[in-house]
């Protein structure tokens, strides 16, 4: 018998992980809600599915599992809705619009036996679980250097961007959680760099459209992140790992958006990413096949909240390293968070 699912929020990538459940085996029915109750009617009469007029409901109509895509500032108080009626959970990242709230969900979280999954699809596509494989294996030698990537071809929209909490926190992180695993080290010190050349209404809200990141990891390994919401080619996604005995790529195929210039060279021969669902479609059922496991109790959660704080406490020290100009430590954003925390509550 399979789970009967709901979801959470139904914009473009809520929508797309319903259509997705639906095909799967694992799924044996959906409950769907979004705070537009006209978008909820559109999406349950085209997919055929239940609709709940609020996510009480759905939580009430004896779903298996939830999965919220609803937006950010939302996740933390669906989570923790989530978990309190002891319902597994698959959210989006992030798991919270604010670190202080992050750490709140986490630690709600871990006060119980209920798993939570957060969206990293990175760690679902093959290339990048070959990566994975190759440094677990030890054929690369010691890794001195990962290079991660994230290039859109055009940014959001700016109504996303005010509340986003700027590049690092809803575009890097993806950068941040994915070197962190591939690699198995955890960072040490941040410093990051970004610059605006196109709309000005991005600098506007405090944030820039271009970034590059160095990651100093325990240990000595380094990372360069490069991100920028104006690759006019398409949607560029890769990742470089290089070591002492070999180096390896993922993303470094046909349709990667870069030109050659080299005389003779065809590659890439194809017509380029636009898009990050197109680049990562397999990755997406995987990731959903996935949590079908976590629900039914066959594998633990993938990507824990845990997880996905630390790469949230990567974003928050490039954000303070990019506004003082100099390197940050991860240690020194804890530090100030706690100090934060503290005064609070004097």
């Amino acid at each position: 018998m399979g789970a009967r699912i709901g979801v959470v929020g139904l914009g473009r990538i809520g929508s797309y992980h319903a259509r997705n459940l639906l095909a799967m085996d694992g799924v044996d029915s959906l409950v769907v809600t979004d705070v537009d109750a006209r978008r909820t009617s559109d999406v349950a009469t085209e997919l055929d599915v239940e609709s709940a007029a609020d996510p009480d409901a759905l939580f009430a109509s004896g779903v298996d599992g939830v999965l919220v895509a609803a937006s950010s500032s939302s996740h933390a108080e669906l989570i923790e809705a989530a978990v309190r009626r002891g319902i597994p959970t698959f959210c989006e990242k992030p798991v919270a619009d604010s670190i202080e709230s992050s750490v709140r969900v986490l630690e709600a979280v871990e006060l119980t036996s209920v798993p939570v999954q957060i969206g990293f699809q990175r760690r679902f596509d093959p290339s990048f679980v070959a990566a994975y494989d190759a440094v677990r294996s030890g054929e690369l030698g010691w890794i001195h250097t990962l290079r991660s990537t994230t290039l859109d071809p055009a940014p959001p929209p700016i109504s996303y961007i005010e509340h986003s909490g700027g590049i690092f926190r809803d575009c890097s992180i993806h950068d941040f959680d994915i070197v962190r695993w591939v690699s198995g080290r955890e960072v040490t010190t941040v410093f990051a760099t970004g610059s605006n050349q196109g709309d000005r209404a991005i600098a506007e809200t405090g944030d820039v459209d271009t970034a590059a990141t160095v990651l100093t990891f325990e240990g000595g390994t380094i990372a360069v992140v490069s991100n920028t919401r104006y690759n006019g080619r398409g949607h560029d996604c890769r990742l470089e790992v290089l070591g002492s005995r070999d180096s390896v790529a993922a993303g470094l195929d046909d349709r990667l958006p870069l030109r050659s210039l080299d005389p003779g060279i065809s590659f890439p021969a194809k017509a380029p990413y636009t898009f990050f669902m197109d680049r990562f479609t397999s990755a997406y059922r995987a990731e959903l096949e996935a949590f079908l496991d976590v629900i039914a109790g066959r594998r633990e959660s993938p990507c824990t909240p845990a997880d996905a704080v630390e790469s949230a406490w990567i974003s928050e020290a490039a954000t303070h390293s990019l506004r003082q100009g100099r390197p940050v430590t991860i240690t020194e954003v804890k530090d100030l968070f706690l100090h934060d925390k503290n005064e609070a509550h004097t």
